[in-house]
């Protein structure tokens, strides 16, 4: 019934968020005398930020046609490789003609990025392929939002999405390298054990968890806490709905993307008001930079996907209420995910010292896991002064997160190094 509601409150304010971009463009015209006044100004604004608060944001584009390697401008095309109905696999094509003229003659490392199935796109990890791409073959997971997908499709739960993850990394050929940001950590570490024992000769060369909940039991975040404190019939009660019409997914059970969007503007409601109230001054003043800068963040923040009802709570079940892995209780498909026989995967840890999301020590638990690896294939750094999101975007990433991954890649991958 609330997903119905929540489709049923954007359509009957349509006629109000039509009228809101009539009057936006009338006093934003530069053909209306009184537009550059300080009461054109303040009607634009209002109506502008009405407009964005109430409008559908959808799926953002990657815009990634070019990056610059070695001062060269070298083009790129964002190519899908592999999909089933519940995930794509794009490949960032680097022109090679391009790459030639920037003096790269060699191939380079390739690079899974495991995008988070968390409610957001994963476009939102668009900083973290830009920085990988000079250095990288890069790949990463797009996950499909479910109410675009038919009930005839079935289910996807937990284990299905570790299938997902060892089907994409035989799509990169022997020994690729996989990067995991944030809610992928168990399942990759999973797929990682499984294909070890397995001797699968797609297995990782390389994992480097950031920012993830592989022993959410330490550290609790408000977020752990949450999930701890309600019982698992609460999820089930309150977050799951059922996907309304149009959406091809119409019937399939779903955490909707827009009930974890709300609730994380609830944990931050006071900064999420005061980052619009600027927004609002910026268009006033005429600050078009200010103004641009909240546009494109939240265009990005405010782009959220659905999640299958059994992914979802079995998320909740194995990670964050039984912690099955960092136990060693996890099954998958009848098996016994064991970690300690990972043996030859080089494995890294990143976090944020002011993470809110994953505290730290959750993501470094991996390393008391794999208790098959020698501590030369092992590193583990926090970065100082960065929350969740710093840990896979933004200066300090590029500038001291990215070069130590780099760096780690180079040394573990069979084709640049013996380790």
């Amino acid at each position: 019934m609330l997903y119905a509601l929540h489709e049923a409150t954007y359509y009957a304010s349509t006629p109000m968020r039509l009228a809101a971009r009539a009057a936006r463009d009338f006093w934003g015209s530069g053909l209306n005398p009184a537009a550059n006044t300080d009461l054109g100004r303040r009607l634009h604004a209002g109506a502008d930020l009405f407009s964005n608060v109430t409008r559908r944001y959808g799926k953002p584009d990657w815009n990634i046609d070019t990056i610059t390697v070695n001062e060269v401008e070298v083009r790129v095309r964002p190519t899908v490789v592999w999909e089933s109905p519940w995930a794509r696999l794009i490949q960032f094509d680097r022109d090679m003609a391009d790459m030639r003229r920037a003096g790269k003659f060699s191939l380079d490392p390739a690079v899974l990025i495991v995008a988070p199935l968390s409610g957001h796109y994963a476009t939102l990890l668009r900083g973290t392929v830009e920085a990988f791409l000079p250095d990288h073959a890069v790949f990463i997971v797009d996950w499909i939002n479910a109410r675009e997908v038919s009930m005839l499709e079935g289910r996807f739960d937990f284990h299905d999405y570790i299938d997902h993850i060892r089907a994409m990394l035989a799509v990169l050929g022997p020994r690729p390298n996989v990067v995991a940001v944030c809610q992928p950590g168990p399942p990759v570490l999973a797929a990682a054990a499984l294909m070890a024992e397995d001797n699968d000769p797609s297995r990782p060369a390389s994992m480097t968890f950031m920012g993830s909940p592989i022993d959410a039991r330490l550290s609790p975040t408000v977020t752990n806490n949450l999930a701890e404190e309600k019982p698992f019939t609460w999820f089930q009660s309150n977050m799951i709905y059922t996907v309304p019409p149009p959406y091809p997914g119409m019937g399939r059970r779903v955490y909707p993307g827009f009930v974890q969007l709300a609730s994380f503007m609830s944990m931050n409601a006071e900064k999420h008001q005061n980052a619009h109230r600027r927004y609002f001054n910026d268009l006033v003043k005429g600050d078009g930079d200010g103004a641009d800068k909240h546009l494109e963040f939240y265009n990005e923040y405010l782009s959220v996907l659905d999640l299958t009802e059994e992914f979802y709570l079995q998320t909740i079940d194995i990670v964050f209420q039984q912690h099955l892995l960092p136990k060693g209780e996890l099954m998958h498909r009848g098996r016994l995910v064991k970690p300690d026989l990972i043996t030859d995967i080089g494995l890294m840890t990143v976090e944020g010292e002011n993470d809110d999301i994953s505290g730290i020590g959750q993501t470094q638990a991996a390393h008391g896991l794999c208790t098959g690896l020698p501590d030369t294939l092992k590193e583990d750094y926090v970065q100082p002064d960065v929350g969740h999101y710093g840990v896979f975007n933004g200066r300090r990433f590029r500038e001291e997160i990215y070069p130590r991954v780099r760096a780690f890649i180079r040394k573990c991958d069979p084709n640049f190094s013996d380790c």
